[in-house]
């Protein structure tokens, strides 16, 4: 069983703990501060635990010729690449407006840091987590430096390889044990076959000291909810307000109505998964009384008699006598008493019987 650590204030992950599920904003808020705000009351509403953004200081992230190479897109809102994200960027102050707003309606708010500056800037920012995007998984200065921050810490996988992922657990593990891993792939929007949720399985095996959880690009909830019956301990998705909207992710995208159904989905399945132990439960009881079968006489058995397999047969009987399991342990029993056919076979008709108890 993975190992339980404080994600936020009040909040635990890992173990029995229930699915922290991430609202991932990232973007889609068009660089609109009131946009954003909705997005984040939308995550409040739909029963998210997290809206999380994702920051970037832009000249710490991109090179030069990255920010100024030509971006003609249709999802494009510059000339250029640095134009089009610095019109999805926010500033530091609406990052304060934001994370203020999130407490004020009382959801959890974070950010990824795309680059070392980003992170700095959240850490003084105080999120509760870092969120490590599959970009930066593999680079090891900036996770040393982040884990060095001593906040737990949320690491997706998308574009990594398992050796990988065993190096970045080499890293952060000794610096901060308050970590999770998330199988992901990098690709907007995700094909199924393209998922790998025995990823999650793999991840637990290897890891098995950490929660692993599950980042999904795909259309739809069924694989998310999936996710989570394979034991993922925190659920990402990316959200919108509306898919049609221009920038690439929005197709990968939950609307309101799509994230509301994903987290009530993931509370009942949360649920279903119940106990380990098999056994007869309370709730099971009417149907068993009503349909539950009994061993009964398939001839008549004279008084005296030595039961044998060819004399029993297994209905519905009323009263209830033996379960049917019982019907080879009563083979070779003295009968005390005339049985007619048909009749259930009772613990009072048989000999020295002693109840067997059920394990």
């Amino acid at each position: 069983m993975s190992r339980e650590f404080e994600l936020c204030p009040g909040r635990r992950v890992g173990g029995e703990q229930p699915c922290f599920i991430i609202a991932e904003i990232g973007q889609n808020h068009q660089g609109d501060l009131a946009i954003a705000k909705r997005m984040i009351r939308m995550a409040k509403d739909c029963g998210a635990d997290c809206a999380k953004f994702q920051k970037s200081e832009l000249e710490y992230k991109f090179n030069k010729k990255a920010l100024e190479r030509p971006y003609t897109s249709k999802h494009s809102w510059g000339e250029t690449y640095g134009e089009h994200k610095r019109h999805l960027e926010f500033s530091h102050d609406q990052y304060r407006e934001l994370k203020k707003y999130a407490e004020e309606i009382g959801i959890f708010f974070s950010a990824s840091g795309m680059d070392e500056m980003a992170v700095e800037f959240l850490h003084e920012l105080d999120v509760p987590f870092f969120k490590v995007g599959s970009g930066d998984t593999n680079n090891f200065p900036y996770l040393e430096k982040t884990a060095k921050k001593g906040r737990p810490m949320v690491i997706s996988s998308g574009m990594q390889s398992m050796n990988t992922m065993h190096q970045v657990y080499q890293i952060v593990k000794p610096i901060n044990p308050n970590f999770c891993f998330l199988q992901c792939t990098s690709a907007y929007p995700l094909q199924p076959e393209d998922v790998n949720l025995r990823v999650i399985s793999a991840y637990q095996s290897a890891f098995p000291d950490i929660p692993i959880g599950y980042s999904g690009h795909e259309t739809g909830i069924a694989i998310s909810v999936a996710a989570v019956a394979m034991g993922a301990k925190v659920v990402e998705r990316h959200v919108t307000l509306d898919k049609t909207w221009k920038g690439s992710d929005h197709q990968a995208s939950l609307e309101p109505n799509e994230l509301a159904e994903l987290v009530k989905a993931i509370r009942t399945v949360e649920k279903a998964m119940g106990s380990p132990v098999k056994q007869l439960l309370p709730c099971e009881m009417a149907c068993n009384e009503k349909l539950g079968k009994s061993v009964v006489a398939k001839v008549t058995i004279p008084e005296g008699a030595v039961l044998t397999l060819d004399m029993l047969t297994v209905k519905v009987g009323e009263p209830k006598g033996f379960p049917p399991e019982a019907i080879f342990d009563l083979v070779g029993q003295k009968v005390k008493k005339h049985i007619e056919e048909d009749e259930t076979i009772t613990e009072q008709a048989v000999e020295n019987h002693v109840k067997k108890v059920k394990c």
